[in-house]
């Protein structure tokens, strides 16, 4: 199982399954990040935290927490 937090810069990557639950779940579904979706990793920060990605044509920045909950291939 790959993560989002473990893409690269660059990478162009597809939504597998969305792993927490309740209200965290619900909220990286409303910014967009659903199954089979194409995520593209743009930039990560120098600590790691946040993520950069672009994602149904718009930027969005994610915490390493809800990077770890997006499983990818």
């Amino acid at each position: 199982m790959k993560t989002l937090r473990e893409a690269k810069v660059g990478e162009t990557v597809r939504v597998v399954k969305l792993h927490g639950e309740g209200a965290v779940k619900r909220r990286i579904m409303d910014m967009g990040i659903t199954r089979k979706v194409e995520i593209y990793v743009r930039k990560v920060a120098p600590l790691g935290d946040p993520v950069e990605v672009t994602v149904r044509g718009y930027e969005l920045s994610i915490r390493k927490a809800d990077a770890e909950m997006i499983e990818i291939e």
